[in-house]
């Protein structure tokens, strides 16, 4: 346990974030899930939907960068995942 005041603050803290970051990282999770969905079942007309969607994803995942709470490579391989799935769907129509 916590042998001085500054530890036992420093547990505080090291909890809000803990639980700040699983927060962002379930709606980053959430969101991506989404976008995948969007892009595998949809049609001609849903496109801006799906559009806003990855834009929605991409920025998410940009702003988890920016906040050290994802590694830069783990997300540009999600963003790539995210663009490949578009680039086949596109393909297949």
């Amino acid at each position: 346990m916590a042998n001085s005041l500054s530890a036992e603050k420093r547990i505080e803290i090291n909890e809000r974030n803990r639980l700040r970051n699983k927060a962002y990282k379930s709606s980053i999770r959430t969101i991506y899930k989404k976008c995948l969905i969007a892009i595998n079942n949809t049609d001609e007309n849903n496109m801006d939907s799906v559009n806003s969607l990855l834009s929605l994803s991409y920025s998410k995942l940009d702003k988890a960068v920016q906040k050290k709470m994802m590694h830069k490579n783990a997300a540009a391989s999600k963003k790539a995942a995210l663009a490949k799935a578009l680039k086949k769907r596109e393909q297949n129509k």
